[in-house]
């Protein structure tokens, strides 16, 4: 089929932030992919498809599939899968657990902007998102605050590698944001400590981040290239 509207494809998005960024694009006439790691569901909002960030063969081949339902290749990519562990301190880390992370954050963000890079359409744009906490030290985040600098670098990088094809790359690394990521296993005295980081004195909202991710990725942003945006409230 041939698609008149624009295509994205969101990687991690079935949840959270991921999750309100496909309702985002979709109510702003965008035709919507997106990635989830179980059995896809219908959606109101867009078409989900079944991948493991880990495997750039599977990363491919959603590329490929977007491209046979839609008719056209994505104009934007947007890099949201991710996963976060327990916090420890470096020193008492589990090393499986920093495993997991490299895998994940740092491996499949790679297999997701590799594809995109050589799959999104000239002229398009590809969002990663990352998080504040590389600019914000905190005690036993640090393993995976290290392998979303490592994302950035990636972004950086590749905002001049494709500038030949117009091909905008960005960041956006929020603060707190109430997800079920942010949510799992902690207390509500460690919410309030997170929600203190921000004058504004609260927990960001995952439409809050959508929508600098749209934004991103439109052409209101068409003069915004290689750049990291920190939507956390004053946090850093």
């Amino acid at each position: 089929m041939t698609n008149a509207s624009p295509v994205v494809l969101i990687f991690g998005g079935s949840r959270g932030i991921g999750a309100a960024c496909v309702e985002l694009f979709a109510a702003n006439g965008w035709t919507v992919g997106f990635t989830t790691t179980g059995t896809p569901k219908p959606s109101p909002h867009g078409r989900a498809y079944q991948a493991d960030v880990r495997d750039a063969a599977a990363v491919a081949a959603v590329f490929e599939q977007v491209r046979t339902d839609f008719g056209a290749a994505p104009q934007a990519v947007i890099a949201n899968a991710g996963i976060n562990v327990p916090p420890n301190p470096v020193g008492t880390f589990d090393p499986e657990h920093f495993r997991q992370l490299m895998e994940v954050n740092v491996v499949g963000a790679f297999n997701v902007l590799a594809e995109a890079a050589r799959r999104v359409a000239d002229g398009g744009a590809i969002v990663a998102l990352t998080t504040s906490l590389v600019r914000h030290a905190v005690p036993g985040v640090g393993p995976y605050a290290a392998t979303k600098a490592a994302v950035e670098c990636l972004v950086r990088s590749m905002s001049k590698e494709l500038a030949g094809r117009r091909i905008r790359v960005n960041a956006v690394a929020p603060g707190p944001v109430s997800t079920d990521l942010f949510n799992a296993g902690k207390t509500d005295e460690a919410k309030q400590r997170s929600a203190a980081m921000s004058p504004l004195g609260r927990i960001g909202r995952p439409e809050e981040i959508a929508e600098v991710v749209h934004f991103l990725a439109s052409e209101k942003a068409s003069w915004i290239d290689g750049q990291i945006v920190q939507p956390n409230g004053g946090m850093v």
